[in-house]
């Protein structure tokens, strides 16, 4: 499903809308932003616009672009999430490079986390990203994720094994505020 809109101070996220799949293709044939992404290879508009559609009819999923400087940016979203046990994936992408390093992916974090635990009641937010996205770690330590473990040479990737980080955030340690 698609989230509600969440405004920030610098970035809002929103439901897609018509015409958004058109900037996932663009990004997604940019080798400089998938590098650290589980997806590395370029997508059709209508292999993007299926799962536009698909991720918006889907029960265990709540995702957004984001917006940012008057533009589409990238997305997040929470997936696989597990009603019963009140748990979820999360993941983010900025695909607009010219926007990184801007503070944009913490806030949209820090909102997509305050939602799963405030308005859908989750207990804990689960994620993974390679070691060597140095910048995705640290601002997903910024909104209370914690390391819980290492997958050793999960992924190949440039010619060599690449390990991934594992982060977790429970809500009781966020509304604590660490």
């Amino acid at each position: 499903m698609f989230g509600p809109v969440l405004k920030g101070d610098n970035v809002t996220l929103r439901p897609a809308r018509e015409g958004d799949a058109e900037h996932f293709v663009r990004w997604f044939a940019d080798m400089e932003v998938t590098r650290h992404l589980s997806r590395r290879a370029a997508v059709s508009l209508q292999q993007e616009q299926e799962f536009l559609k698909k991720i918006g009819e889907s029960k265990d999923d709540v995702w957004w672009v984001i917006e940012a400087e008057g533009k589409p940016i990238g997305a997040t979203g929470i997936h696989r999430i597990d009603w019963l046990d009140a748990n979820g994936m999360t993941g983010i992408m900025i695909g607009e490079k010219d926007c990184w390093g801007k503070g944009y992916a913490t806030e949209a974090m820090r909102l997509r986390t305050r939602y799963a635990f405030r308005e859908l009641n989750l207990h804990k937010l689960m994620t993974e990203v390679d070691t060597e996205n140095v910048a995705s770690r640290k601002a997903l330590e910024r909104s209370g994720y914690r390391t819980v473990g290492i997958r050793r040479e999960q992924n190949f990737r440039e010619g060599k094994w690449n390990d991934r980080w594992l982060g977790e955030v429970l809500r009781d340690e966020w509304e604590r505020g660490g």
